[in-house]
C-alpha cells in the first residue's frame, strides 16, 4: 500500500484489509513531526489571511505549546478543552496537548454556557483555553459549573505562555490503541455526549478516506467551510493534509459568500470540502451575483447531510464541479460511504470506504435484502473506544465491535447505498415506511425550492401523514397554487401514499452546527 510513509496492511479475521501501526505510536509524530525529514520543513502547512505557517514553524509551535500545557501542571489523561476558532494555534494545541498525553477536547463554539457547563462537568477537564470572543459564555459556564476547572484562560495568555516555552519536546510514548482525543455529539436529540478517540483513528480516516478515497494528494491546498471542531472539518482541514504533506487554509470566520469567496479567490484550493445547506445557499447566490473564480478546485466533497441529487446537479450546471457526497459520523471521525470521483450515483452515498464493512438490519436485528430499508451499522478502525461516563449509551451504540449509526438505509443490488432518513425521524404511512429525505428531495426538484424537510405529522383519523416545511428561493413568494404544484410534484414522482398532505412556507429550517436539519423541533 502507497501512502506519506511506510503503511503495512493486514487482512483481518473476516479478509478485510486493516492498517498496521507500530507498537509505539503517538500519532502527533506522524501527523507533525516527520515532514522536515521528508523534505517539507520550509513547505507551508497552513494558511490564513494573515500569515503562512511552514511545517518547521509548525513543529515548533506545537512544541511550545505542549510545553506550555506542562507548565500549567497538566498530566498525561488530564483533559483539556478547547473552544477555539479556526486558526492555526488551535492546530499547535491540539496537538501540543497530544504529544504530552493530555487530551484535547474540541468543542462547538457555538454553544450556550449551560451546553459548556455540562461538558465541563462531564469531561471533567483540568483546564479551558478559548478564543476571546467566547470569554462571555465560558465565563458564565465556570461559574455555573459544580466541577472546578483548574485553569481557564483566553488563547492570547496562552499563547504568550508558549512563547516562553522551549521549541523542543519528545512525545509521550503511546500506543495506536490508547484514548488520543474526544469529541462531543452535538446533542441534538439530548445532552452531548463525549466520543472517545484513539491515537490511530486520525490515521485511518486519512488513509482511508483521505488517501484512497478522495485521492489527497502533498500538491493539494485544503479549504474546508466545516470547522476545525466537527469530526468533518478536523479531517478535511488538518489531519487530511498534515497525513500527506499538503497545505490548509484555515478560515477564522463563519462560512458564507462574504469570507469564504476572497479566500477561494486568492489561496484556489483543489479541495473544498462543503455541506449541503451551504451548496444550497451558494446556488441561490449565484443566481443573484457573479461567481467566484472556482477554476481551481479539483474535487467539492459533501457530507454532514445527505445531499439531494436536485442539488448535485445543479451545481454541476452552475460551476462544470461534482460534488463527491458521502455519509460520516462524530463516532466514526470521519466518512465510511462515499461517492468516487467518475463514480458518482446521484442521490446515494455511494459505496463502502476502504478498511470499513456495513450491514443493514431489520427490527430484530437481522440482515435485510438488497433494496430493503432498515438500521445502518458500521465497523472500522476508527469508531470510537466509547462515549466518556455513559456506559448505557455505549452499549446501545458501540455493539460487538459495530457502530449502530442511526440512520436508516438501503442499499442497491450494486453495492450503493441510498439515505433514507435519521431512524427517529422515518415515517410510517398507511403501515408502509416512508423516507422524509425521499419527498424533500422531490420538493427541491421544483425551481422555485431552495429547502426542505418532511416530518410526521397525526391527521383527522390520528394517522400519521407526511408533513412539508419549505424554504423557497428570494422573491418568490408562497401561496395556494404553489403548494398545489409540490403536491402534484410528489404524487406525480412518488409512490402514491407519500405526498405530503400539509405544506407550509418558512424562511428557514431549524438547523446543528453542522447544518443538520432538526426535525424533532419541526415535529414539535
Amino acid at each position: 500500500m502507497t501512502g506519506p510513509f511506510e503503511l503495512r496492511s493486514v487482512l483481518d479475521a473476516t479478509g478485510i484489509p486493516q492498517l498496521e501501526f507500530p507498537k509505539s505510536l503517538n500519532i502527533a509524530e506522524l501527523l507533525i513531526d516527520r515532514h522536515p525529514a521528508e523534505g517539507r520543513g520550509r513547505k507551508v502547512a497552513i494558511r490564513t489571511f494573515e500569515q503562512d505557517v511552514t511545517y518547521s514553524d509548525l513543529i515548533a509551535e506545537v512544541n511550545r505549546f505542549g510545553n506550555a500545557l506542562k507548565m500549567l501542571g497538566l498530566h498525561p489523561g488530564d483533559r483539556l478543552a478547547m473552544i477555539v476558532n479556526d486558526c492555526p494555534e488551535f492546530v499547535y494545541l491540539f496537538f501540543g496537548a497530544i504529544k504530552v498525553g493530555v487530551l484535547p477536547v474540541p468543542l462547538n463554539n457555538l454553544l450556550r454556557a449551560n451546553d459548556f457547563a455540562f461538558i465541563f462537568e462531564d469531561s471533567q477537564c483540568a483546564a479551558v483555553v478559548y478564543s476571546p470572543e467566547f470569554a462571555q459564555e465560558i465565563e458564565a459556564a465556570i461559574a455555573q459549573s459544580s466541577w472546578r476547572v483548574r485553569h481557564w484562560m483566553p488563547l492570547r495568555s496562552f499563547s504568550e505562555l508558549a512563547r516562553e516555552a522551549l521549541p523542543e519536546l519528545t512525545a509521550l510514548p503511546t500506543q495506536a490503541a490508547d484514548d488520543c482525543f474526544w469529541l462531543y455529539s452535538s446533542g441534538s436529540t439530548g445532552s452531548p455526549k463525549g466520543a472517545v478517540h484513539r491515537h490511530r483513528d486520525m490515521a485511518v480516516c486519512s488513509q482511508r478516506y483521505g488517501v484512497e478515497t478522495l485521492g489527497v494528494r502533498e500538491a493539494d491546498i485544503c479549504y474546508s467551510e466545516a470547522k476545525l471542531f466537527f469530526a468533518y472539518g478536523l479531517g478535511n482541514n488538518m489531519t487530511f493534509p498534515l497525513w500527506v504533506g499538503a497545505t490548509a487554509v484555515l478560515n477564522d470566520q463563519r462560512p458564507g459568500p462574504a469570507s469564504s469567496f476572497p479566500l477561494i479567490e486568492r489561496f484556489k484550493p483543489t479541495l473544498y470540502f462543503g455541506v449541503p445547506t451551504l451548496y444550497a445557499a451558494y446556488l441561490q447566490h449565484f443566481a443573484q451575483n457573479p461567481k467566484p473564480d472556482l477554476t481551481s478546485i479539483r474535487h467539492c466533497v459533501s457530507a454532514g447531510e445527505a445531499l439531494p441529487a436536485e442539488i448535485l446537479r445543479r451545481w454541476h450546471d452552475e460551476t462544470d464541479l461534482s460534488i463527491l457526497d458521502g455519509i460520516g459520523s462524530t463516532e466514526a471521525l470521519h466518512i465510511f460511504i462515499s461517492n468516487r470521483a467518475g463514480d458518482i450515483k446521484p442521490g446515494s452515498s455511494g459505496k463502502m470506504v476502504p478498511g470499513y464493512r456495513a450491514r443493514i438490519v431489520d427490527e430484530g436485528g437481522a440482515d435485510v435484502a438488497d433494496g430493503d430499508s432498515g438500521q445502518l451499522f458500521i465497523t472500522g478502525d476508527s469508531t470510537a473506544r466509547c462515549y466518556w461516563n455513559n456506559a448505557e449509551r455505549s452499549a446501545r451504540t458501540m455493539i460487538d465491535g459495530w457502530l449502530n449509526t442511526g440512520d436508516t438505509y438501503r442499499r442497491d443490488a450494486d453495492g450503493y447505498y441510498y439515505y433514507c432518513g435519521r431512524s427517529d425521524d422515518m415515517l410510517k404511512v398507511g403501515g408502509i415506511w416512508c423516507s422524509p429525505f425521499e419527498i424533500e428531495s422531490k420538493l427541491v426538484e421544483h425551481p422555485s425550492v431552495l429547502e426542505a424537510a418532511v416530518v410526521g405529522r397525526i391527521d383527522a383519523e390520528n394517522l400519521i401523514k407526511p408533513e412539508a416545511f419549505v424554504v423557497l428561493k428570494q422573491g418568490v413568494v408562497g401561496s395556494e397554487r404553489l403548494a398545489a404544484e409540490l403536491t402534484d410534484l410528489c404524487k406525480a414522482g412518488l409512490a402514491p401514499y407519500k405526498y405530503p398532505r400539509w405544506i407550509n412556507f418558512v424562511t428557514d429550517l431549524p438547523k446543528t452546527a453542522t447544518g443538520k436539519i432538526q426535525r424533532f423541533l419541526l415535529r414539535n
